[in-house]
């Protein structure tokens, strides 16, 4: 790659932190406008739960495979095909005439979501070479995050309130397409010297387990849980599962390394971010209902309601990151999962009339546990791999957020829907009362794999992966 000026190493930071920020912008955006979308379309919770997790599950299908196509063929090629994607797809949703339509453009939007992300990493990396400009630049990167979840209540619930539910995509649409202009003119083309091979086996094994799972767990109660149909899902799942772990395990460049999960420290990273981004997405998917449905507030109301959950991420990633380097991952783990199960069980006692600074303290517990949480999956899910191996390991932890985001909505709503009694709206008190419950579980869950994940033990079944002379594949 060519030796880039200061300015347009950061014009190109800003170019990827875009697509960060569309995409994240998007998840909280739609979470707030699922009461409008359940109303015009007369959608049930399990639509509402496939407008979600349509998106997320691709996207955790696919985020590895799209790294790899791009280090093959191209990052800056595959980036702009996926703004291309992305921005077509956030077109279709907001022309929707239908929910089946709309979960199928999402399905489109993720397509393109999953060329983003990862991707942009990629061009980051390449780009800031020396390590202390690329460590500020990856700063930056993560702090874009929080960003979009702060400003993302606000900018959705404005919207739905003033313009209506479509324009939350539609926002997407510009974005895209000066995103696509400045990436040709700006950015210059890389490519990895010795690009990882395909692996199309594996991924479609990939999305047969996450696909099967997600679809059994939603469609499980309107189907019946013993029906042929539910039954075959799980099946479909458990046999991709291992047939996944057989086939990786004989591949020399494997999209999924099955040898990384006798890292305990590894293992524990891809728990607790399934656990902690389930917490997250069942938060969301629930709150958005309660507060408009239950509550009869604005769409902008409940955004400003919501808002200091992300700004207590936002304040707090950072305390995290700094804690993770000068202490180590234990201390962040313990307070995330502390204070996610606090705010289950305060969320637990909510009614149709709780005081508004009840529900406050609740956000803000949530979002200081899930402000410590990001930093340590990923030091976790790195610590003590080979250094070859660290971008794998990383991808794979951002794929187990994606796969926890998917099942939080898919067991909430399921969850939901078994227990609604009664019409929706005074129902819902009730019947959410054990997904509080369930999102206080998921911060027990991080509380404890995170004490013994960052244990003498732990740190030494890491150290024999690195050691391990048997680390070649069998073939």
């Amino acid at each position: 790659m060519e030796e880039l000026t200061r300015g347009r190493r950061l014009l190109v930071l800003a170019i990827c932190c875009s697509s960060l920020f569309i995409v994240g912008l998007d998840s909280t955006i739609v979470n707030l406008a699922l009461p409008a979308i359940r109303s015009e379309f007369g959608a049930s919770v399990a639509k509402l739960q496939w407008t979600i997790d349509a998106y997320t599950l691709v996207l955790a299908s696919l985020l590895m495979v799209s790294g790899s196509t791009a280090d093959r063929v191209g990052r800056r090629r595959t980036f702009q095909v996926g703004l291309v994607l992305f921005g077509i797809g956030s077109l279709l949703c907001g022309v929707a005439t239908s929910v089946d339509l709309l979960i199928a453009f999402r399905v489109l939007q993720a397509v393109g979501g999953s060329m983003l992300n990862p991707v942009a990493m990629s061009i980051i990396t390449n780009t800031f070479t020396d390590p202390r400009e690329r460590a500020q630049a990856i700063g930056v990167w993560g702090g874009v995050v929080g960003l979009s979840m702060a400003v993302g209540p606000v900018v959705g619930g404005s919207l739905v309130d003033a313009a209506g539910w479509r324009f939350i995509f539609w926002i997407n649409v510009p974005v895209a397409v000066a995103a696509v202009l400045m990436t040709a003119f700006f950015v210059p083309e890389s490519r990895a010297a010795v690009p990882r091979r395909m692996d199309p086996v594996g991924q479609v094994l990939v999305v047969l387990l996450l696909g099967g799972l997600t679809y059994g767990i939603i469609e499980g109660r309107s189907a019946g849980w013993g029906s042929p149909l539910i039954i075959g899902c799980f099946v479909v799942c458990v046999v991709a599962l291992a047939t996944l772990v057989y086939y990786e395990r004989r591949r020399e460049q494997p999209l999924l390394e099955p040898r990384f999960f006798r890292s305990a420290p590894f293992s524990g990273a891809t728990l607790i971010a399934v656990c902690g981004f389930s917490a997250l997405s069942a938060f969301l998917f629930l709150n958005s209902l309660y507060l408009q449905s239950v509550r009869g507030f604005t769409a902008l109301h409940a955004g400003l309601l919501t808002l200091p959950m992300a700004a207590m991420t936002v304040v707090f990633a950072p305390v995290s990151g700094w804690l993770v380097g000068h202490r180590g991952p234990r201390v962040p783990l313990v307070v995330a999962g502390t204070m996610l199960t606090a705010s289950g069980l305060l969320l637990s006692r909510l009614t149709t009339t709780t005081a508004t600074v009840h529900l406050l303290i609740s956000y803000l517990v949530f979002g200081l546990g899930f402000g410590m949480l990001n930093a340590p999956i990923t030091n976790a899910a790195v610590s003590g791999m080979p250094r070859a191996q660290a971008g794998v390991a990383a991808a794979i932890a951002s794929t187990s957020r994606q796969v926890g985001a998917s099942l939080g909505v898919a067991v909430a709503g399921t969850v939901l829907t078994a227990r609604l009694v009664g019409s929706f709206e005074t129902g819902f008190v009730s019947a959410a009362e054990l997904c509080w419950y369930i999102i206080a579980g998921c911060g027990a869950l991080v509380l404890v794999l995170g004490v013994i994940t960052t244990s003498r033990w732990a740190r030494s079944t890491a150290e024999a992966l690195v050691k391990d002379p048997g680390a070649a594949p069998t073939r």
